[in-house]
């Protein structure tokens, strides 16, 4: 089986059979960027095309900048799992995914190679020129599954990708001594950074006490938003980032 490809990027479609029709949304309006996280990239295609693994995604891009388109857009791909993002738990459903190839944090997080995240770029712009999708909706894996996955990682160059129009980029505050909200801690400041959080999307309750789940969301946020330290402190750079990247989206509302 094979379907004609979306994106004249591709330099090959490669079919994979793990896929089925959108659960209820018309059009895709998240883009969800994750790495492969295997020793290979051939090894990952040949997962993402196993009937019995049931993992998929739309598109892959391989550390030479390659990209092969495996599922259709139109469809939804096995690739976000249990994950949710503004209240929305089927993210499969309502997400484009691109597969990046790399060895991931088992493998002490490599570093992409210029020609791979020039080929994302390409691919992304491509994407967000034929699709309505907000820029704040450009999410990584971890964002929308803090407990589960790290991916693309805190080596993920975000600021390039948003830079060249793809995404939200702010510089983050410096990392500096301060006060900070951790694990154990409870009271009206920690219910306020929950909801902070929650407003940016994450799915985290206010419940004031700074539990696993927070300590989870706080962490990824890092990953993505402020990547020099990620230890899933909420220290005064991490707060006042999130108000930052807060403010930005909602001027842009």
């Amino acid at each position: 089986m094979s379907f004609p490809p979306d994106s004249p990027l591709v330099a090959r479609v490669v079919a994979s059979p793990n896929h089925e029709t959108r659960h209820g949304v018309a059009q895709p309006d998240i883009l969800l960027l994750h790495y492969t996280g295997m020793n290979t990239t051939q090894g990952a295609l040949e997962r993402l095309c196993d009937p019995a693994a049931r993992v998929s995604s739309h598109y892959l891009v391989f550390e030479d900048g390659r990209i092969l388109q495996l599922v259709p857009e139109s469809e939804r791909a096995f690739h976000a799992g249990e994950s949710s993002w503004e209240g929305t738990r089927d993210i499969n459903s309502r997400s484009i995914g691109i597969e990046i190839g790399n060895q991931g944090h088992d493998e002490g997080c490599p570093e992409f190679p210029d020609v791979q995240i020039e080929a994302v770029i390409a691919l992304t712009r491509d994407i967000l020129a034929r699709r309505t999708i907000a820029p704040f909706r450009v999410l990584a894996h971890s964002d929308v599954a803090p407990a589960r996955k790290r991916d693309p990682g805190e080596r993920f160059p975000w600021a390039r990708l948003a830079a060249a129009g793809v995404g939200v980029w702010i510089e983050p505050e410096p990392v500096a001594p301060g006060s900070a909200l951790r694990p154990g801690d409870r009271g009206a400041q920690v219910a306020e950074l929950q909801r902070a959080l929650a407003d940016y999307g994450y799915g985290v309750a206010p419940s004031g006490l700074y539990d696993a789940a927070t300590e989870e969301v706080v962490t990824a946020f890092q990953r993505h938003f402020r990547p020099a330290r990620v230890d899933g402190i909420a220290d005064t750079s991490t707060t006042a980032t999130l108000k930052k990247l807060l403010a930005r989206r909602a001027a842009s509302a």
